[in-house]
């Protein structure tokens, strides 16, 4: 194992299942895991998540001086930052000071993004102060390849015509709306759009498109665009999502490929093979046929 191999990477975790696969992947690579846990996350430190690593400390989420100066201290240099935080956060001023921030964190929410406080801008400001502290945020899917989506179909259910044609519809609206930083998913039914992902997140997105839909056999499309940061926020679908799509009564999923994670692949495809979902990859900007 060589030096380089074994320098600490830090993991910035969120809730979910994700920060665990990217300590798994970052071990793999020969890495120590050092994991600041936002608000507990990534399991707390009893869970599996905090077992994968050398170390181990939960922080407030907006102390970010606090856990940058932590990871620091722990060697780490570069980090990852994966799993779910909520996003309401970022947009309630009241919220916000609740939490407590410290100098970092209230100058990024109350003075830089205060004209723009979409997500990216946000993240993108984020990771901007943790190089100001020496730590360098790296793409979220290096060390999960194998939890990527794939171009083509990859479950066993193949997509119908119906499906490949909501998809058609829905690919290029998802691709500008990702341009404009709206959302990351759309759902369509009879080529027309029923619903579009904005801050409430995608499992709020497949409730309501199940409502409006009445259940019945609709697409999901969901990737971040080529322009997407592979920094922070990258899109996922995990096996709680295809479940959500099986109630709500979706019949297909096109995602991203090489740009949405799958958390925990195998497990994915197979929950969507047994609810009889298919899930595509579709490449970048590209409108299928």
């Amino acid at each position: 194992m060589s030096g380089a191999a074994s320098t600490p990477v830090g993991l910035i975790a969120g809730d979910g299942e994700l920060p665990r696969l990217e300590a798994q992947g970052l071990r793999a690579a020969g890495h120590d895991v050092v994991c600041v846990g936002l608000n507990g996350g990534g399991g707390g430190p009893g869970g599996e998540t905090a077992g994968l690593c050398r170390a181990y400390r939960s922080f407030p989420m907006l102390r970010i001086n606090a856990w940058a100066r932590w990871l620091r201290r722990q060697g780490a240099t570069r980090a990852v930052m994966v799993g779910r935080v909520k996003k309401s956060v970022m947009y309630d001023p009241v919220s916000i000071f609740r939490s407590l921030p410290d100098w970092r964190a209230a100058r990024l929410f109350v003075w830089k993004a205060r004209h723009d406080r979409r997500s990216q801008v946000l993240l993108g400001l984020l990771a901007d102060e943790l190089a100001q502290c020496g730590v360098e945020l790296i793409d979220t899917t290096r060390y999960i390849p194998e939890h990527l989506a794939t171009a083509g179909v990859m479950t066993k259910t193949p997509p119908s015509a119906a499906m490949e044609g909501d998809v058609a519809l829905g690919w290029p609206v998802l691709m500008q709306l990702n341009a404009l930083d709206v959302g990351q998913a759309v759902a369509v039914r009879g080529r027309d759009v029923v619903a579009v992902e904005a801050i409430e997140g995608t499992d709020a997105l497949i409730g309501r498109a199940g409502e409006l839909s009445r259940g019945k056999g609709w697409t999901l499309c969901k990737g971040g665009g080529p322009g997407k940061d592979l920094r922070f926020d990258v899109p996922t679908i995990g096996v709680s999502t295809i479940e959500n799509l099986a109630k709500a009564g979706a019949v297909c999923v096109a995602v991203e490929a090489g740009r949405v994670i799958l958390v925990d692949r195998p497990a994915v495809l197979k929950a969507a093979d047994d609810a009889g979902i298919a899930v595509v990859g579709v490449n970048g900007d590209a409108t299928p046929a």
